[in-house]
């Protein structure tokens, strides 16, 4: 019955943390060279759903959580894109008016041409079912994905 372990506590193995040399807290926002340059390649991979959210994303200055939100009724009623949109933000719960530019208005509205969706849908559509939403998740790894193509890793 008698247990005798070995320890080596004289000379304790230390790892390093995960995060050593990582910066912590939130992310540097984005230059204007870099939102030019994520435009650019995602307009010559003709990545339209992307674009039209990237676009939506940059003029807004929504978190994710209400990008993926937003509806077809939130920014195009009619069927066409609109010049202002108010959407409530989830956090705060104030309404947050913003100007699309004509560059979103036209990736949104060729979007809207493609996927045909309806009032009351969802804007961005997640890959199950077509009522569902995008996930925040699927969001930022869309971000994630877009950053690390221009070369900013870890964005």
């Amino acid at each position: 019955m008698n247990y005798s372990e070995t320890t080596s506590s004289a000379n304790p193995q230390r790892r390093s943390p995960w995060n050593k040399g990582k910066l912590i807290g939130p992310k540097p926002p984005l230059r204007l060279s870099h939102v030019w340059s994520i435009r650019a390649k995602l307009q010559m991979e003709r990545r339209v759903r992307d674009l039209a959210m990237f676009n939506l994303a940059i003029d807004s200055k929504l978190r994710g959580c209400d990008i993926v939100a937003v509806r077809v009724d939130d920014v195009a009623p009619n069927g066409y894109t609109v010049d202002r949109a108010t959407i409530r933000q989830r956090k705060t719960g104030r309404p947050v008016r913003f100007e699309l530019t004509e560059q979103t208005r036209q990736s949104l509205d060729e979007y809207l041409r493609l996927t045909s969706r309806k009032a009351g849908d969802f804007l961005f559509g997640g890959s199950g079912c077509l009522r569902r939403g995008l996930t925040t998740r699927q969001y930022a790894r869309l971000v994630s994905t877009w950053t690390s193509s221009i070369g900013l890793a870890g964005c």
